[in-house]
């Protein structure tokens, strides 16, 4: 694939703006350890295993992006935030300017939490990902950890397990694990992605959440040295973990 359309498939900005990037100097390519000056646009390069730098930044080709990202509080997943900073503010401009053939551009949310909710988030450009992992059909599991503002019982957790009703669905909804980690502390497996579910839940069986932090996706937990607001490439066993079924 030639360097100029490299640099626009990995969102440096339009063809043209990719190619006065290459022409002026700017971008190096690794060719075995070390990062060579480029400044022909047709440049041929082999995209496998590439990694290159522009304007000082390194960066690894990739074909299709699936990222995963430590959602801080206070932060929300939309492009358009209403109150609080967007998360997009907080990846790199790249993953935000990704050309896709749909109007949106660059890596989306696979998925929602809530402004107060943190922890362990999917990003990607693929749209048929992201439709699979949000999928209730696909029994993806998704693992909680919730601290309750009351003591938790056994009553409790069994309501949990055997289902309870929310107010906008007659169909009782059922967690498909959930362990009494401590008194105010309840780890809680869905496979499902209702509005709030978790909180309604809870407050479905008499209880509050006080604080909520997504640890684990199929059999993916979140990377204990990825900080809030940080985010990381996933690697190809990490994206087969993501998509086991509960």
């Amino acid at each position: 694939m030639q360097l100029q359309d490299i640099l626009y498939t990995q969102g440096f900005g339009t063809r043209r703006v990719c190619a006065g990037l290459i022409q002026q100097g700017l971008v190096k390519v690794y060719r075995a350890a070390e990062a060579e000056v480029v400044t022909d646009v047709t440049t041929e390069v082999e995209t496998n295993g590439l990694r290159f730098q522009v304007q000082g930044v390194a960066w690894e080709y990739h074909a299709l992006a699936y990222i995963v990202f430590n959602k801080p509080a206070g932060t929300e997943c939309s492009q358009k935030p209403s109150v609080h900073p967007s998360i997009y503010t907080l990846l790199p401009s790249p993953l935000r300017l990704r050309p896709q053939k749909s109007a949106i551009q660059g890596v989306q949310a696979v998925g929602r939490l809530d402004q107060d909710t943190t922890g362990l988030l999917l990003l990607s450009d693929d749209g048929q990902f992201i439709h699979r992992m949000s999928s209730p059909k696909k029994h993806i599991a998704k693992v909680y950890e919730v601290t309750c503002k009351h003591p938790l019982d056994e009553q409790q957790v069994q309501k949990l397990l055997t289902g309870v009703v929310l107010d906008d669905d007659p169909k009782p909804v059922k967690a498909a694990a959930a362990v009494r980690v401590a008194d105010h502390h309840l780890q809680l497996t869905l496979t499902e992605g209702k509005y709030h579910q978790v909180k309604r839940m809870l407050a479905a069986v008499g209880n509050r959440v006080e604080g909520l932090h997504r640890s684990k996706i199929g059999n993916f937990a979140l990377p204990a040295d990825l900080l809030p607001g940080q985010w990381r490439w996933l690697s190809t066993l990490e994206l087969e973990q993501v998509q086991l079924k509960a």
